[in-house]
């Protein structure tokens, strides 16, 4: 009995390290839809960008292989894709930036909000407050980003998120690592 047990929790613990855990399918199918529409494609590669544990202890918005991926169409480079989860009064929600090849924020979405209230922030129209944003550009609630009645927590949380991602592909390409 206990060899069993022993076999089944080397199978699981093996499997788990050889196939990683990935995005869930249901927010990848939502990521694979927004990149397709983004860049007016139908396939495309998304490869994750892999940074120095030492950088990314540096870095204001951790990176790690399931969140920050290249994306490219055979031997171009579309751009790249930066999917991660902020918190909401009691939840979190997951969101999504694109940037091109430029680095430039392309396209904001929010992919799934869990809660009743301050889902507004989702909007296109607030969202497009992102666009074009750089890593040199800083982003902040009570500077440069319109307040939502109803979602403060949920803009200030976005907007920080917002602003640490930039932040740290400042400090990628500063370093060279993009």
């Amino acid at each position: 009995m206990l060899d069993k047990k022993r076999f089944i929790g080397i199978f699981l613990f093996t499997s788990l390290v050889l196939c990683g855990f990935g995005l869930p399918k249901n927010l990848q199918k939502k990521v694979t839809k927004e990149v397709q529409k983004v860049f007016e494609i139908e396939s495309f590669k998304m490869d994750a960008v892999e940074v120095s544990e030492e950088l990314n202890s540096k870095l204001p918005a951790k990176l790690t292989s399931d969140n920050f991926f290249k994306l490219t169409n055979g031997e171009e480079l579309l751009g790249y894709a930066f999917i991660d989860q902020a918190p909401s009064k009691t939840a979190k929600f997951d969101y999504l930036i694109i940037f091109d090849n430029q680095l430039k924020v392309k396209h904001s979405k929010v992919l799934i909000y869990r809660e009743e209230y301050g889902g507004e922030i989702g909007s296109r129209r607030w969202l497009k407050q992102f666009l074009g944003m750089t890593g040199t550009d800083r982003v902040d609630y009570e500077t440069n980003i319109d307040g939502i009645a109803g979602a403060t927590i949920s803009v200030r949380s976005m907007t920080n998120a917002m602003d640490d991602l930039l932040q740290t592909i400042g400090i990628l390409q500063e370093k060279g690592a993009l």
